[in-house]
């Protein structure tokens, strides 16, 4: 049984492509669940076996390979928990990514970033071997050197503060992007507050 993927098809698969062999049995099974994405994006997955394709689209959408060809049903969570706990639970954790702003022309965080840094940390630290990127942003308002300089600092600022707390500095990539990628669209000398960040990306 082989699998393509089709379109952005970011969910998890229990047990893709599983060859089993029960005792007594001289044919191959496997099975095929498509798990339903924590943020409730579609999702899908086209399973070809021989001339056969099989379009999982749906979430708890199945297929598992009998003696007589493929066999499509609907799961649910119980046999998800019941068949594939185990294998659930080694894959490494999910990348998370968190945004954190700073005052005009700064490398200070806001009022609010600065109480979001602790709830960001308290994630991060979930992570037994956390793999960070720290990435600065600034709003379009002065040279392109200035603005340069500003971004850097900023991701170093995000990037010392999770050294304080604890993270390794070799862990953490600290790049600044200058005005380069905005997040709003802006004509240049406009001071947009949701332009000046940091976003942080944790694997």
């Amino acid at each position: 049984m082989t699998t393509s993927w089709r379109g952005r098809v970011a969910a998890v698969l229990a047990a893709l492509a599983l060859t089993l062999f029960a005792a007594g049995c001289a044919y191959h099974t496997g099975q095929v669940i498509l798990l339903p994405e924590k943020d409730a994006h579609d999702t899908a997955i086209v399973v070809k076996q021989g001339e056969q394709t099989y379009v999982l689209d749906k979430p708890y959408a199945a297929t598992r390979q009998a003696p007589l060809g493929a066999q499509t049903y609907t799961s649910d969570q119980k046999e998800v928990d019941a068949r594939f706990s185990a294998a659930l639970g080694a894959q490494p954790m999910r990348a998370k990514s968190f945004t954190l702003y700073f005052l005009e022309g700064q490398n200070e965080f806001t009022a609010e970033s600065k109480e979001d840094l602790e709830k960001v940390f308290v994630e991060i630290a979930r992570y037994p071997v956390p793999d960070l990127v720290v990435v600065g942003h600034t709003d379009t308002v002065g040279s392109d050197p200035f603005n340069d300089k500003l971004s850097l600092q900023r991701a170093e600022a995000v990037r010392d503060a999770l050294v304080a707390r604890g993270i390794a500095a070799g862990n953490i990539s600290a790049v600044g992007r200058g005005k380069r990628e905005l997040l709003v669209r802006t004509a240049d000398g406009v001071a947009e507050p949701r332009n000046r960040r940091v976003e942080i990306v944790v694997r």
